[in-house]
C-alpha cells in the first residue's frame, strides 16, 4: 500500500467511467449526454465537445455562455501534435484608462456594462475548431442545446443556490432578473428554466455561423444595449475579433510531457510547479501526508511569483518561456523551499530573478480513433458581468474587469489587449499520443488541482475517478478577496491540519467536496489495452461516460 491510502482516499462516491469506444466528461449531466449523441453520429471529438459546451451555456449559464472566452488544446490523430486555440477577447479599442477616469472610477467595476469590456472570443473559437476538425454539419451541434433553450431543463440544487447566492447582482439587470428570478425569487431546485431569448441567439449562430454573433443581428444587439447602458464595446471591435492558433508551451512530468496553452493563459504556473515537485520523491512523501500538502502549497506559493510577474499581454512582453520552465531554473526556486516552515510571502521578492526583456467550466473528449481535445470556457465571476444585452439571452463576461488600472501592473489595461487568464486546459502525452485529459473550474486552484490530479494518477497510481474525488486543497485568493490562505476541505483529518499551521501555514477550513475547490473532470486512456477511463467531479453536477 502506497503512503496515503490509509486515509481512505480511493474510496469514491461515484466509479470511474471505462470503454474503449469514446470518453467524455463535463461539469453537466446535460451537456455531456450532448456531446456522447454528437461523437455516437460520427462526429469528431471536437465537435462533440463544441456541442458540449454549447449546451453547457444553456444549463450551466451562471459558468458558461456566449459572453465568454474559450481555450483549447487539440491531438488529432492525422496532425499528430498537440495544438492550441486562444479563443480569448481583447478590449475595445475605447476600452482605456481614461475612459474610467472620466466617469470618476480608480478601478474598473467587476460587474455592470463597464466591466464587460472585451469582446466575447467563444463563439468564434468554435467555428475555427470546427473548419478545422469538423466532419458533421455545423447546425447539428445546437440543436441540443436549443431544445434546451427552448422547452427548457430542470434547474439543479446546485445552480439555485449560485442564483440565490448571487441574487442582489442580479436584481441589478432586468434582463438578468427575468431568466433568474420568478416573482423576484430565486429559482428553486426542479424549477424549469426556459430561456427564448438564448435560444434565438443559438439559432441564429447554427444558422448564420460566427458572423451572426460578431457582425449580424447578435452583434447589433450588444452594441445597442452598451450604448444604452453606458458600455464601452463597439461594433468594430465585434467585427474585427478573431481567435488564434498558437503552439502550446510543455514540459516532462517523470516521463510524461505535459501541455498548456501559453499566456495570457496561466498555464505556465502549472508547468512550473510540476518542475519543482518532480525533485521529490512522492512515493515516499504519500498522499494526504503534511508533507505533501505543503509541499504542493508552497510550490504554488513560490511559483505564483512569476505567473504573476510575467503573465500579461504577449503582445506587450517578451516572455521568457525557455527560461522559466528550465528544470535549472525550478531548483533555484527549489532552493528556497523548506520542509519545516512555510515561505514568508513578504521575502517573494528574495526570489531568483530573470532579467526582464473567478467561474469556468472544463470538458474533455476522446474519440474512437483517439482525436482528443482538453477544452475550457467561462464567463469568469458567477454570472460574470451580471449584463444581459437585450434580446440576447446570454450574459457577457467581466474578464476585463481583471485588468489593471496601475500603469505599472503586469496586467495592466491597454485597448486591444486581452487580459490575464486563470483558464487552462491540460493535457499529458506519453509516447507522443495522448495520456490524460485534465482541467478544472476554481480561478488559482486550476493549476493546483491540476498538479493534484497528475500526481495522484502518475506518482500514486489512483484511477482518474479517484483523483478527482480526493480531498483538495488551494493557495491563495478567491474572488473578491486578497487573502492569500491555504484553503483544506474538512475531509482533511485535524492532526494534519494541525501539523500545516504549525509550518506557518494561514489555513481556512471548507466544507467536504467544497465547489471552492472547482469542478474537475478528466480522462486517462491506457495505450496498451484501449480502455478509456473518465471522471467527473462530485462537487458539481458533472457526469463522465465512456463506452
Amino acid at each position: 500500500m502506497k503512503r496515503g491510502t490509509e486515509y481512505g482516499y480511493l474510496r469514491t462516491g461515484r466509479p470511474v467511467a471505462k470503454g474503449m469506444h469514446g470518453a467524455i466528461a463535463s461539469p453537466h449531466y446535460l451537456a455531456t449526454q450532448a456531446g456522447k449523441n454528437i461523437l455516437m453520429d460520427g462526429g469528431h471529438a471536437v465537435e462533440a465537445a463544441i456541442a458540449c459546451n454549447v449546451t453547457l451555456c444553456v444549463v450551466y449559464p451562471h459558468m458558461a455562455g456566449l459572453g465568454g472566452d474559450l481555450f483549447a488544446l487539440v491531438w488529432d490523430k492525422n496532425e499528430q501534435e498537440v495544438k492550441a486555440i486562444d479563443g480569448s477577447g481583447r478590449s475595445g479599442v475605447y476600452v482605456t484608462k481614461q475612459a474610467y477616469a472620466d466617469r470618476g472610477l480608480d478601478e474598473i467595476p467587476s460587474r455592470g456594462p463597464l466591466a464587460a469590456n472585451t469582446v466575447p472570443g467563444t463563439v468564434d473559437a468554435w467555428w475555427k475548431l470546427h473548419q478545422r476538425y469538423g466532419r458533421l454539419k455545423w447546425e447539428q451541434l445546437f440543436a441540443t442545446a436549443i431544445n434546451y433553450a427552448k422547452k427548457g431543463f430542470p434547474v439543479s440544487g446546485k445552480f439555485s443556490r449560485y442564483i440565490e447566492s448571487k441574487q442582489e447582482v442580479l436584481e441589478e439587470n432586468a434582463n438578468c432578473a427575468k431568466v433568474f428570478l420568478k416573482d423576484s425569487v430565486p429559482l428553486q431546485d426542479s424549477d424549469v428554466l426556459v430561456q427564448p431569448d438564448l435560444a434565438w441567439s443559438l439559432e441564429q449562430i447554427a444558422k448564420n455561423g460566427r458572423d451572426a454573433f460578431y457582425e449580424g443581428e447578435i452583434a447589433d444587439k450588444i452594441v445597442a444595449s452598451m450604448e444604452k447602458h453606458g458600455g464601452l464595446l463597439t461594433k468594430e471591435d465585434l467585427e474585427k475579433h478573431s481567435s488564434t492558433w498558437e503552439e502550446p508551451i510543455s514540459t516532462t512530468y517523470r516521463g510524461y510531457e505535459v501541455y498548456e496553452v501559453k499566456p495570457n493563459t496561466q498555464g505556465i504556473a502549472a508547468l512550473m510547479m510540476l518542475n519543482m515537485i518532480e525533485q521529490y520523491d512522492l512515493t515516499e512523501i504519500g498522499d494526504g501526508t503534511p508533507d505533501y500538502f505543503h509541499l504542493m502549497a508552497e510550490a504554488a506559493k513560490l511559483n505564483y511569483h512569476y505567473r504573476d510577474k510575467w503573465i500579461a499581454s504577449p503582445l506587450y512582453k517578451d516572455i521568457p518561456y525557455n527560461e522559466l520552465l528550465s528544470k535549472d531554473f525550478s531548483k533555484k526556486i527549489a532552493s528556497h523551499y523548506s520542509w519545516e516552515e512555510a515561505f514568508d510571502t513578504d521575502n517573494l521578492e528574495k526570489l531568483p530573478t530573470i532579467a526582464t526583456n473567478k467561474d469556468t467550466t472544463f470538458t474533455c473528449v476522446t474519440d474512437e480513433a483517439g482525436n482528443s481535445i482538453s477544452l475550457i470556457q467561462s464567463i469568469y465571476h458567477e454570472f460574470g458581468s451580471a449584463f444581459m444585452p437585450d434580446g440576447c439571452g446570454f450574459l457577457l463576461e467581466n474578464r476585463g474587469a481583471s485588468f489593471s488600472l496601475d500603469d505599472e501592473h503586469p496586467n495592466t489595461l491597454r485597448p486591444d489587449t486581452r487580459p490575464f487568464h486563470t483558464l487552462i486546459p491540460g493535457m499529458v502525452m506519453k509516447n507522443e499520443k495522448p495520456y490524460m485529459l485534465l482541467g478544472t473550474m476554481g480561478g488559482e486552484g486550476q493549476p493546483q488541482t491540476q498538479c493534484a490530479m497528475i500526481t495522484r494518477v502518475i506518482d500514486f497510481g489512483y484511477n482518474i475517478q479517484q483523483a478527482i474525488e480526493a480531498p483538495r486543497w488551494l493557495y491563495g485568493r478567491m474572488w473578491g478577496s486578497e487573502s492569500r490562505t491555504l484553503k483544506l476541505e474538512n475531509r482533511i483529518s485535524d492532526p494534519i491540519i494541525a501539523m500545516l499551521g504549525q509550518r506557518g501555514h494561514d489555513i481556512d477550513r471548507v466544507s467536504d467536496y467544497s465547489q471552492t475547490m472547482g469542478h474537475a473532470q478528466g480522462i486517462v486512456i491506457n495505450q496498451e489495452t484501449g480502455v478509456y477511463s473518465a471522471g467527473a467531479d462530485p462537487r458539481g453536477d458533472g457526469l463522465a461516460l465512456s463506452w
